[in-house]
């Protein structure tokens, strides 16, 4: 055999009112079809992206000297400018590189660098990301988090609940405002996320509906407060 073929099949259950079908993306993977240019540089790319962020973490898990981790950021916000430069020439050359196209880290490193990117940017290859998991190139879960953080960067109350935030004046962690909270949790399965319980004991943050729906006007003013 002179290729290898995988399949990954991803069942995202759906929410009416969100797309109108159950669905079932499947990833048909065969390596002898890859385009290898650009699998190499975006592999590089993908553990360029992981390995700056992890030692910026480390740093500041550590406690190794603000001076230390200030270094690392400087570092991590400049090479993600260059992973930045490089994928967009990616994406105007070939389009959206979809794991079909490159390989999975391949494709989930092209993503990661625009989900690292700065707002303008991630508005401007929104559209084509959509159009990328419509196409079965992405999975329903990374455009998620990627329409989250561009709302909250937006100010506006985000729909899956994918990102939190820790108040800089009292250290405690919330999940960012939700738009209708009651809904959240049937709108991440229609995206093939898990749901919030689970989602915030991997976060560290305390997650219960009720106390969070009551909760939801002080929570707002904070996240107001921390992105003056």
């Amino acid at each position: 055999m002179n290729y290898i073929k995988l399949t990954y099949i991803f069942i995202l259950l759906v929410c009416v009112g969100f797309k109108g079908n159950a669905q079932v993306i499947s990833f048909e993977i065969d390596s002898a079809k890859f385009n290898k240019p650009a699998k190499t540089l975006l592999d590089s790319l993908y553990k360029i992206d992981q390995l700056t962020r992890y030692n910026y973490l480390e740093a500041t898990k550590k406690k190794t000297g603000a001076a230390r981790a200030d270094s690392l950021l400087a570092i991590m916000r400049k090479q993600d400018l260059e992973n930045l430069t490089a994928a967009k020439a990616i994406i105007a050359k070939h389009g959206w590189l979809g794991p079909q196209d490159v390989g999975m880290n391949a494709s989930q490193g092209l993503f990661l660098i625009i989900q690292h990117a700065d707002l303008k940017t991630q508005e401007a290859y929104l559209p084509i990301i959509h159009e990328a998991e419509k196409q079965g190139k992405l999975l329903s879960s990374n455009l998620a988090l990627l329409e989250d953080r561009v709302r909250m960067r937006k100010g506006l109350k985000q729909l899956y609940g994918s990102q939190g935030f820790s108040d800089k004046e009292t250290g405690k962690k919330y999940f960012y405002p939700i738009e209708a909270p009651d809904g959240v949790d049937d709108r991440r399965k229609s995206m093939g996320l898990i749901p919030m319980q689970e989602y915030a004991k991997a976060m560290n943050i305390a997650w219960d509906l009720e106390a969070y729906k009551r909760m939801l006007p002080e929570i707002e003013r904070v996240a107001a407060r921390q992105q003056r």
